[in-house]
């Protein structure tokens, strides 16, 4: 068991990874930058160490700083939440020389699928479903055009080394092709070091579901079901419910069953998520595997009665899974709204600054996880988002009534937000039959 954790994380993820120590008697240090004193999780931790100014290379992605302070407060573990250095697989290797627990996968399992044309080509050989697509990076136009020939058009044009939605083009035709290889690798070079592209059909109109996999370091592993992330504004998720409304029982133990595939193939241990494309006759398609905690866990937790920190902690101090897959029952439906300080109106501009009055709801069934407080400065180094709510009922319609009082009851005065988007998305008649996909919000425009 880890007897003291560093948080290599800020924001919301670290008052929760906080508050899950707490309740397994685990000391925490929080980091934090210059710019993030009066930050909430470097008050509420054990200790706290400044790491760096605010630029995230000199701080939050400043390995020899995170471990710096593990040397000085004597943590045994590290927690990266999610972001920075979390799917870092440098940084895993780095955590195990220097003899720190890296709450999270082995190394070699972050490699493998971060690089995203190896991971596809590690799952085809797992026998998980793959898009069809290049058989890992394309070199060279000539090869381009002879795979999207080959696959047939609209194609996608992928970072192998992506995510978060960079380096990822949409070609709908021959003519388009060129100039979408020579963009992404622009993109794909500036934001993750490394411009190596592969392709994919791209899937019309398909669901964005995602399944929660846990795996001990004793080849234990586990599915909790599925989140629908379709709701999504360039690649960004918005809005994610647990389960699917599409699901099917048959369909979810077959999605489940590749997704512990997945994780037992690239040797996984500790939380993950399989991300799979499902079309409108229920074939589904690996995409990725995220290898952390995902922002939206909150809604798995609540439908399983699963705490999924508590249960990385527990998996990095060398515990086993306590459960098996016949013990998980989803039972109820959870939503999760993400509150961020942007304003929709223009084109969705995000808002630094000073909350200067704030309510947060509650009542049965609502959760809020957040680190702003009234007073809180949310400034324009770091992601802009205020609080995820999450609203828990035992059928979806209620969930989305939960939902929609939830978010007419959140106050936040001194920036601007996207409460009254979520409102109009969460009243929208087309989510409330569930008639939506991955595309829908980049084709319709919910707040007219």
């Amino acid at each position: 068991m880890l007897s003291k954790v560093l948080i290599a994380n800020r924001g919301e993820i670290a008052v929760r990874i906080i508050r899950a120590c707490r309740e397994l008697g685990i000391r925490t240090v929080a980091v934090f930058s210059e710019a993030d004193r009066g930050s909430l999780h470097a008050q509420i931790a054990d200790e706290a160490v400044c790491i760096g100014p605010a630029a995230t290379k000199d701080s939050y992605l400043n390995i020899n700083a995170i471990l710096a302070a593990c040397e000085l407060t004597g943590a045994d573990g590290v927690h990266p939440g999610f972001g920075f250095l979390s799917e870092n697989a440098q940084f895993a290797k780095t955590c195990r020389r220097c003899g720190v627990a890296f709450v999270g996968p082995n190394a070699e399992s972050i490699e493998m699928m971060g690089d995203k044309a190896r991971a596809k080509d590690t799952m085809k050989k797992a026998g998980v479903p793959v898009v069809p697509g290049s058989d890992g990076i394309v070199r060279t136009l000539e090869e381009a055009y002879e795979i999207a020939d080959g696959i047939g058009y609209p194609v996608m044009v992928k970072a192998s080394a992506g995510g978060g939605g960079r380096g990822i083009r949409l070609v709908n035709d021959e003519s388009e092709l060129e100039n979408a290889i020579v963009t992404a690798r622009q993109e794909a070079l500036q934001f993750f070091g490394n411009d190596e592209i592969y392709m994919e059909k791209f899937i019309v109109n398909p669901r964005h579901i995602e399944i929660q996999v846990l795996a001990d370091q004793y080849g234990n592993v586990v599915h909790l079901g599925e989140r629908d992330c379709s709701l999504q504004r360039r690649n960004q998720k918005v809005l994610e419910e647990a389960p699917s409304p599409v699901m099917t029982e048959e369909l979810r133990a077959r999605m489940g069953e590749a997704a512990v595939k997945a994780a037992k193939a690239c040797g996984y241990w500790n939380a993950g998520t399989v991300e799979f494309l499902v079309d409108n006759s229920s074939n589904f398609y690996f995409m990725e595997m995220n290898t952390r905690i995902q922002v939206e866990h909150p809604i798995t937790e609540l439908v399983t009665g699963v705490d999924l920190v508590k249960q990385q902690l527990l998996i990095a101090g060398g515990e086993k899974l306590s459960f098996r897959q016949e013990d998980v029952r989803l039972t109820g439906h959870a939503i999760e709204c993400r509150v961020n300080a942007e304003n929709p109106k223009f084109n969705f501009r995000p808002s630094p600054g000073k909350i200067t009055a704030l309510h947060l709801p509650g009542g049965p069934g609502v959760r809020i996880d957040s680190a702003v407080y009234q007073g809180y400065e949310i400034t324009p180094y770091y992601d802009n988002m205020i609080a995820k709510l999450i609203a828990y009922a035992p059928d979806r319609e209620q969930a989305i009534m939960k939902m929609k009082w939830a978010l007419a009851e959140f106050l936040v005065e001194g920036v601007d937000t996207n409460i009254d988007f979520q409102l109009s998305l969460i009243r929208d008649p087309d989510f409330e039959s569930a008639n939506y996909d991955i595309g829908f919000l980049n084709r319709k425009n919910v707040m007219n």
